[in-house]
C-alpha cells in the first residue's frame, strides 16, 4: 500500500494492473470498467462508504480472474477486504453444479458486505447485458436469476440501510429488464 492515498486508490491501482489486457464480453471495454463500476454503485447508488468494502468491490474479481490470489490481498490490504474478496470467488475447481451451491453458501455466511457488492455486482452486469454478443432471451433469464438470487442472499441484512437501498435498486433494474 502506498502511503499518503487513500485505500481505495491503492486498490484502484492493483485491480487495474491485475485486470491489465483483459476485455469485457464485447470484445471491447477494458475490463477494469466493471469493477470500477461495482465499487461506484456500492458508493454512489448503495450509500455505502465503508472503506473495506469500497476496496473489495475493486478487487472483487482479482483472485477468481487473474493470477492474484488471497494471500496477495491480504498483504495488501488486509484480512478483512481479503475474507470479503474471498467470499465474492468462485471456486472454479468444482463442478458447475457444485460451485454455484458452494458459492451461495459461502456468500451467505460471509461478512454483510460481500453480499452487498455481490448485488452491486449483478447489478452492473444487468446493466450491461446489451453490449454482450451472448446478448438475448437466455442470457437474460439467466442474468435475472443471478439477481433474484443476490436479493435473496441479501434479504437477512435488510436492516441496514445500504442494503435495503441495493436489494431495492436490483430488484427494480430486474422487473425493468423483464421481457414483455
Amino acid at each position: 500500500m502506498s502511503e499518503g492515498r487513500p485505500l481505495w486508490q491503492s486498490a484502484a491501482a492493483f485491480a487495474a494492473k491485475a485486470h491489465e489486457h483483459q476485455v469485457r464480453k464485447d470484445g471491447c471495454t477494458p475490463y477494469i470498467a466493471h469493477p470500477y463500476r461495482v465499487a461506484m454503485t456500492v458508493r454512489d447508488l448503495f450509500g455505502c462508504d465503508d472503506r473495506d468494502a469500497l476496496c473489495a468491490a475493486l478487487l472483487h474479481d482479482t483472485i477468481e480472474d487473474t493470477p492474484t490470489d488471497r494471500d496477495d490481498i491480504e498483504d495488501e490490504f488486509g484480512p478483512v477486504v481479503a475474507e470479503i474478496v474471498g467470499a465474492l470467488t468462485k471456486n472454479m475447481i468444482l463442478p458447475e453444479r457444485e460451485r454455484e451451491p458452494e458459492y451461495d453458501a459461502r456468500l451467505a455466511r460471509a461478512d454483510w458486505r460481500a453480499r452487498l457488492i455481490k448485488l452491486a455486482d449483478v447489478y452492473d452486469n444487468l446493466s450491461d447485458i446489451e453490449s454482450r454478443p451472448d446478448a438475448g432471451v437466455e442470457t437474460l433469464a439467466r442474468m435475472l436469476a443471478r439477481c433474484q438470487r443476490a436479493i435473496d442472499l441479501a434479504t437477512p441484512d435488510a436492516a441496514r440501510p445500504e442494503v435495503a437501498r441495493a436489494i431495492e435498486i436490483v430488484g427494480r433494474a430486474a422487473t425493468d429488464a423483464q421481457p414483455g
